[in-house]
């Protein structure tokens, strides 16, 4: 039998025998970066997006590379189709294809619904539903023509338990929600599969206005998630060890929900 060691570093693609190439937006930092080591360990070749922190961008490619990985870091914003698509196209002549795709990329602008500005609400949605749409429809295309590969997309708790203040981050996610299961049923026989991943509170950037003591008490486990077990998950969606899972929300938050 296998080692286990042994199979973590020759994941490679059954059909071309090279390493499998993953595309990561949102990978600066927090669970973008923590998804990007885990796909490392097995020795991916990982497209690291970044909008706004190159410096950030680069770390995340060195830590890549000390956990076995390789990978290049990419610039655009999601919110822009014709961006995204040259992107994609690039990372694909590069590589040969893309196998992974990690819809991470997102941002909040908390605020009460009836004093909420225009731009806070279209920035949020578009950030995760035209994003979701600008990166991973040409992706899937080429997927589709390699009759394989596997999605998983970054959502929330907020897209599943009512939050104060996040009207805006709860309708994003929870259309990522539907929009993904829908997809998963498009594409499951094309060898795709497509999943979310619906983190709790996290320790990242993103929590650190949060009031955390309170949100604690709210937590069954009583404490706040780490990034890299977010990671985990995601890596496990999209290994060959979840060939039989598409179309599912998985929460990630210490029993909130």
């Amino acid at each position: 039998m296998e080692r286990t060691d042994e199979r973590r570093l020759n994941q490679t693609d059954p059909v071309t025998s090279k390493r499998k190439t993953a595309l990561v937006t949102g990978a600066s930092g927090g669970i973008g970066r923590a998804i990007c080591l885990e796909l490392a360990k097995t020795s991916h070749y990982i497209g690291i997006h970044y909008l706004g922190n190159r410096v950030a961008a680069e770390e995340t490619l060195t830590q890549v590379r000390q956990a076995g990985g390789d990978g290049e870091i990419i610039f655009f914003d999601v919110r822009d189709g014709k961006a995204a698509e040259q992107a994609v196209g690039k990372l694909t002549a590069n590589c040969g294809g893309i196998d992974i795709l990690v819809n991470n990329a997102g941002v909040i602008a908390d605020g009460l619904f009836m004093l909420m500005p225009p731009e806070n609400w279209h920035k949020v949605i578009a950030t995760s539903l035209d994003g979701f749409y600008n990166v991973t429809r040409p992706v899937i295309e080429k997927m589709a023509r390699a009759k394989r590969g596997a999605v998983v997309s970054i959502s929330s708790a907020s897209s599943l338990i009512p939050n104060r203040g996040q009207a805006n981050y709860a309708a994003a996610k929870a259309g990522l929600n539907a929009a993904s299961r829908s997809l998963a049923c498009e594409v499951a026989r094309l060898g795709i599969r497509v999943n979310v991943v619906a983190p709790g509170l996290i320790e990242t950037q993103m929590i650190t206005a949060a009031p955390k003591e309170e949100i604690r008490r709210l937590i069954p486990m009583a404490r706040i998630g780490k990034a890299e077990e977010v990671a985990k998950v995601v890596a496990f969606l999209l290994s060959d060890d979840a060939s039989y899972i598409t179309g599912q929300v998985i929460s990630v938050n210490g029993g909130l929900a």
